[in-house]
């Protein structure tokens, strides 16, 4: 679970560096679709900005915010394999992880995804941008990032079995046990 926790903190650095380029993202993808001359339908899947950058890219900025893309995409693909390995999980867990599956595969369509609040990843789009070409493609990975976060929240609180385990040593003191906790004398409503 913490090598989870841990990949998980590494990409989200990842992704903070990416969103402080956004202008640059959306800009790439402006000249690559008009490289491709596909400026009318929206930029839809992660397998389109995949085509963009291999067949329509002829700016290394423009290959490198792109590939940055697709790279935090994988890497979450990757970080959701592992936790399924991690343990069972329950329905909550287990929903939270097809949302992550279904958001990251190769030609799902995003078009009407949208970040909301906390997130100002459209907000930082022109309304044409928002409505019609980015919204989709600028909300997928912090949608994601929350899912895999409440997926770590939620088993941490629910699903990880011994929390009376020291977790720098692992040694689990005898005496809490099996007993139940201790009640305050007078106090019997518990």
């Amino acid at each position: 679970m913490n090598e989870v926790v841990e990949t998980l903190r590494k990409i989200e650095e990842k992704y903070k560096l990416f969103q402080q380029q956004q202008f640059t993202f959306i800009r790439a993808l402006e000249r690559t679709r008009e490289e491709a001359h596909d400026m009318i339908r929206p930029v839809s899947s992660i397998v389109q900005v995949q085509c963009y950058k291999d067949h329509h890219c002829y700016n290394s900025t423009d290959r490198r915010i792109l590939n940055m893309f697709v790279s935090l995409c994988n890497e979450l693909r990757c970080l959701c394999q592992r936790m399924e390995t991690v343990h069972a999980g329950d329905s909550v867990t287990n929903g939270l992880l097809e949302k992550c599956k279904l958001l990251l595969n190769d030609s799902n369509d995003f078009t009407a995804l949208r970040a909301t609040y906390p997130h100002r990843v459209v907000n930082f789009l022109s309304l044409e941008e928002a409505k019609h070409r980015y919204g989709g493609v600028v909300s997928v990975l912090p949608i994601v990032l929350d899912s895999m976060r409440d997926w770590i929240t939620h088993s941490k609180k629910y699903l990880i079995p011994n929390e009376k385990q020291c977790e720098r040593c692992k040694y689990e003191d005898p005496r809490l046990g099996k007993k139940d906790p201790w009640i305050p004398p007078g106090n019997t409503s518990c």
